[in-house]
């Protein structure tokens, strides 16, 4: 994929290196205040682009899971079991993370990795996603990693063009297949929808007969209490 994110994947020059090295000691310095400061303060750092950096529109979020099949999981089990893995604000950090992270094709069993704006949680109940839902692409095996690469670009680089919808993506890794999906903060909104398709059939490159589903997560958390037993014939 030609753009920013491409010209500097292999950007590890030495200016990132000098910045740091200029950093050191005053990061030893605020080390040392922020051990001086009353430790009732929770608040958690901001991340902002560093000296020099390109800054993205939105911060994201690194998130990992990977669950036992076939063990029955609660909304709560689920929310402890996802790690997050870091947040970034700029086209560097992003790929200081990535450089390091596993690639989807080369996981194993049952996993999935999440990237979500700042602030949101890779959850259907979040305040960001319960009104929403998402696109579902199904993949054949060997097609995981690629894919969900030129997805996350394409997310990063604002390339869907639908304002402030896109809350994330997620990469599931199964034993038959993978699947890829691209949440949307407002499942009713069809024009969003339908441009969201549309963009991610062009920057996955994928046939025209590919079967794309969206999916409401009001329409997954029912299913989700029905296959687990947690309603009854009536409905409640």
């Amino acid at each position: 994929m030609n753009n920013k994110f491409d010209a500097l994947k292999d950007d590890d020059s030495g200016d990132h290196d000098q910045n740091e090295e200029n950093s050191t000691q005053k990061d030893g310095e605020k080390e040392k205040n922020d051990r001086d400061k009353p430790q009732n303060s929770t608040k958690r750092k901001a991340v902002v682009p560093g000296p020099a950096e390109h800054p993205l529109q939105y911060n994201y979020t690194f998130w990992y899971s990977r669950r036992t099949p076939g063990r029955p999981t609660s909304s709560q089990s689920y929310e402890q079991n996802i790690k997050q893995i870091g947040t970034f604000a700029s086209v560097e950090q992003f790929w200081r993370f990535y450089s390091h992270m596993v690639r989807p094709g080369d996981l194993t069993g049952h996993s999935d990795f999440h990237l979500f704006k700042e602030g949101i949680k890779p959850m259907w109940e979040d305040d960001a996603n319960k009104n929403g839902g998402k696109w579902i692409i199904r993949l054949r095996k060997g097609l995981a990693s690629r894919c969900w690469e030129n997805l996350i670009l394409a997310m990063l680089g604002e390339q869907f063009m639908v304002g402030e919808e896109i809350c994330g993506a997620v990469v599931s890794v199964r034993f038959q297949e993978d699947i890829i999906s691209i949440w949307n903060k407002t499942a009713s909104d069809q024009a969003t929808t339908a441009r969201i398709r549309d963009t991610l059939r062009r920057v996955l490159n994928l046939p025209p007969n590919t079967i794309m589903e969206y999916k409401t997560h009001t329409d997954s958390i029912k299913a989700w209490e029905e296959f687990h037993g947690l309603v009854n014939s009536s409905g409640r």
